[in-house]
């Protein structure tokens, strides 16, 4: 998430099972001091309530905040209202390989259906790209084109009101239903002698241009791209002999994952006499498609629910968001999620979101609306599920080094969320 900005808009939402003394609450005065050691000029809301629903502590509960990652508590509970069976594995979102066209020479197809946890690292031992690459050079040993297939949704990489300078970000990577690898790829920066060009290594169906010198200066490199490219530029100083990683975002997540597919099938021996290519999808209407040759099966969606809360994933998220209806698109995900948390009885205007990370700057959410959600979500078949994947203060996600050695540590469970100029808290349970 982007941080940053000199007005801070801060929301806290915060709901204690904690034991409260009856029919007491916050000393105003004491909460007028802490508050005060915030920003000058900061925008604050604040609602706390016990587990009766009575108020402990407020300030501008009902203003409209922007809630950054804290849009992931909306998405993630009506992925778990909404899809079936998600303590089950995850039948319908893996992806899958097909043999299309001539016999002789077919093509490959691979699909994805919105699974975010396809992976192609050597260590991989669930949601396995290299499984896929296995059933194709077990049926043949010569194919034509290497085809990545996203048409399961909609051609909408990025939400509606993301900064278009996140887009080049490992925090902002685009969206799509054959997503590889958290659709990042990693180019190799190799030192040699001083004063020589360093060797790049650039990943997988991404292109890299530019000169690294190798210089006993401070190492330092630089990269950048355009907005929705898959070209990088690099510059830069690397000391001799050091190798350094450089993470790099990925525009087209389908065209990326069919390059890595064809260098697996290369490896394993199968002659590819055709290009890489892209397929995307025109239209809203998701199209049919053929009996795969193999089709992964990852493990059950709660797992990626729990990790997109604690980690605060953006593209699970939105990934989860397009997951919610069969067209795949944006806006018919929006729409289900609201259907889905109708029963929470939001007050009209307090919840206005326009994606499923909270990427978007239009996003808008009432620190009451938040407490609202959090109090129906706990009583929610799924809510034990849905809280066991909140951070843990001092424990884990992007709790892990916040509030170690204070009373909270270990006993806390919040949602964090920061984006340029807004903090968020959402805190569902003080054991």
């Amino acid at each position: 998430m982007m941080r940053g900005g000199r007005r801070l808009a801060l929301a806290l939402a915060l709901l204690l099972v904690a034991p409260v003394a009856q029919g007491r609450g916050v000393d105003a005065a004491a909460l007028d001091a802490i508050l005060a050691r915030l920003p000058s000029g900061a925008r604050i809301g604040l609602l706390v309530v016990d587990e009766t629903g009575a108020v402990v502590a407020e300030r501008n509960a009902d203003a409209r905040m922007v809630p950054a990652s804290t849009t992931k508590l909306f998405t993630t509970a009506a992925a778990l209202a909404l899809l079936p069976a998600t303590d089950q594995p995850d039948a319908t979102g893996g992806a899958s390989v097909t043999l299309e066209g001539s016999p002789r020479a077919p093509d490959v197809v691979l699909r994805g259906h919105g699974d975010a946890r396809l992976s192609s690292a050597p260590d991989c031992r669930s949601d396995c790209l290299a499984t896929l690459a296995d059933a194709v050079a077990a049926r043949t040993h010569r194919v034509g084109r290497v085809i990545g297939d996203d048409s399961a949704m909609a051609d909408e990489r990025w939400p509606s009101g993301m900064g278009w300078d996140n887009m080049a970000t490992v925090s902002a990577t685009a969206v799509s239903a054959l997503t590889l690898d958290d659709n990042i790829a990693v180019a190799q920066v190799i030192g040699g002698a001083s004063g020589a060009p360093a060797r790049i290594e650039p990943p997988a169906g991404i292109t890299v241009s530019g000169t690294i010198l190798t210089g006993t200066a401070q190492p330092a490199i630089a990269r950048s791209t355009l907005p929705g490219s898959d070209i990088w530029r690099l510059s830069g100083t690397i000391a001799p002999g050091t190798t350094q990683r450089l993470v790099l975002s990925v525009a087209d997540p389908a065209a990326r994952a069919a390059a890595v597919l064809w260098a697996m099938l290369v490896a394993r021996g199968v002659t590819v006499s055709g290009p890489v290519l892209a397929r995307h999808r025109a239209d809203d209407v998701p199209g049919a498609e053929p009996a795969p040759l193999a089709r992964l099966v990852p493990p059950p969606l709660v797992q990626d629910v729990a990790l997109t809360l604690r980690q605060s994933q953006n593209l699970h998220a939105e990934l989860l968001l397009r997951r919610l209806t069969p067209s795949g698109t944006v806006s018919a995900g929006l729409a289900a999620r609201g259907a889905a948390l109708a029963p929470v009885g939001f007050a009209p205007g307090s919840v206005s979101l326009y994606d499923g990370s909270g990427m978007s700057a239009h996003n808008r959410v009432t620190p009451r609306a938040l407490v609202n959600l959090l109090r129906w979500g706990q009583a929610q078949p799924w809510g034990a599920a849905w809280l066991d994947g909140f951070p843990v203060a001092g424990q884990s996600g992007t709790l892990k080094g916040r509030l170690r050695g204070t009373a909270l540590d270990g006993r806390l469970r919040a949602k964090t969320g920061t984006l340029l100029g807004t903090q968020t808290r959402r805190h569902p349970a003080q054991h």
